[in-house]
């Protein structure tokens, strides 16, 4: 399946899907994930050294996709290490995304149950949003990218709205002391923070849709520096009002917090509702653009249309989605899900690019 000279996105709208992918259900947990390894006020720090980690991989890939434009990972990977093994690796990356799709899906779904349809069964929640999916992604990469633009704005303006709100039950001495048992506690919790940047890796496949795919280095700083913000913010603005201690008891700390204070007066008084809707169209985004790249890359692994492709892969999703028991087993499949990442797109990249060049001047 070649590229077709339609599908073409801009710099902004490639930035714009890695910050989406990125920040998916990872803002709502990541405060307790981090503080549970550093268990220290400095889990800020390992958040900002996260996302630098982030940004130097997100780099890495840049400079392996400069070398095959206008294609994918998984039409270059055959070229790099040939047919079989690019093969196989093409073939890890779709389990990957098919992986990230499913638990995003569930992800979602337990959000809603928990908080807004207590009771419904998960399948009757999911089962919308995988139809909804399927109908955008059918339209190729210009209306995903399309409706991307519109949520990420919406959530920017949202999210720093909350954020301002819960200054009034922010303490600073719940964030003190800095540093206060030196710098090993934070370097602990630099895996679970970038963890939480998994995201970049989809440029992996966007790149080959970029009109102007020599400025994509400043794509990627774009696009992993907004998730950076949000993070950083998110991660201060809960640690401050809940205290380490209080983070790592709480499921969804993020949530928690916003439920944990009322403004009287407004038309909202309280905004854990309108912060979920904002942060389910977050997971939608992720959920769909990891579709996309499975349903693209089994397409053009097997050179089936990807309209069939697509369609295919649904019931699959589903399974996936289905597959955990519970909360905790869904978390675990995140973990599983993030030290797959860090295996395939923080070392697999590198050792692409390093047999490229040589094989380039080899030649």
């Amino acid at each position: 399946m070649i590229v077709s000279p339609k599908d073409r996105i801009t710099t902004a709208q490639a930035a714009v899907i890695i910050s989406n992918f990125i920040l998916g259900s990872g803002i709502l947990t990541l405060p307790r994930t981090a503080a549970e390894k550093v268990n220290t006020p400095d889990v800020w720090i390992s958040v900002i050294l996260g996302g630098l980690i982030a940004i130097i991989a997100g780099v890495i890939m840049v400079k392996l996709c400069q070398q095959f434009p206008q294609k994918t990972i998984y039409q270059y990977s055959r070229e790099i290490v040939g047919k079989w093994v690019g093969g196989l690796l093409s073939l890890l990356i779709v389990c990957y995304f098919l992986l990230t799709s499913g638990f995003q899906l569930r992800s979602m779904a337990e959000v809603i149950r928990y908080f807004l349809l207590e009771g419904t069964p998960i399948w009757a929640i999911m089962m919308p949003f995988m139809w909804i999916g399927l109908y955008l992604i059918i339209g190729g990469i210009n209306p995903i990218a399309r409706l991307f633009e519109i949520i990420l704005p919406i959530t920017i303006f949202l999210f720093l709205l909350v954020a301002l709100m819960s200054l009034k039950i922010f303490e600073i001495d719940n964030l003190r002391p800095v540093i206060g048992t030196g710098f090993i506690p934070v370097l602990k919790g630099v895996k679970a923070t970038t963890l939480a940047f998994t995201g970049p890796e989809i440029l992996l496949v966007i790149m080959a849709f970029m009109q102007q795919p020599n400025k994509a280095i400043k794509m990627v700083l774009v696009g992993i520096s907004v998730p950076l913000f949000f993070y950083v913010i998110t991660v201060v603005m809960v640690i401050g009002a809940l205290s380490v201690d209080e983070v790592v008891t709480r499921t969804w700390p993020t949530l928690d917090l916003i439920r944990s204070f009322e403004i009287t007066g407004l038309i909202f008084e309280r905004f854990d509702s309108l912060l979920l809707v904002v942060w389910i169209k977050q997971m939608f985004t992720t959920f769909t653009i990891s579709y996309y790249a499975a349903a693209l890359g089994l397409a053009q692994l097997s050179k089936k249309n990807i309209s069939s492709v697509m369609y295919g892969l649904l019931p699959l999703i589903y399974v996936i989605s289905i597959t955990p028991k519970n909360i905790n087993d869904l978390f675990k499949l995140g973990d599983i899900i993030g030290n797959i990442a860090l295996f395939l797109f923080g070392l697999l990249p590198l050792l692409l690019l390093i047999i490229a060049r040589w094989k380039g001047r080899k030649q």
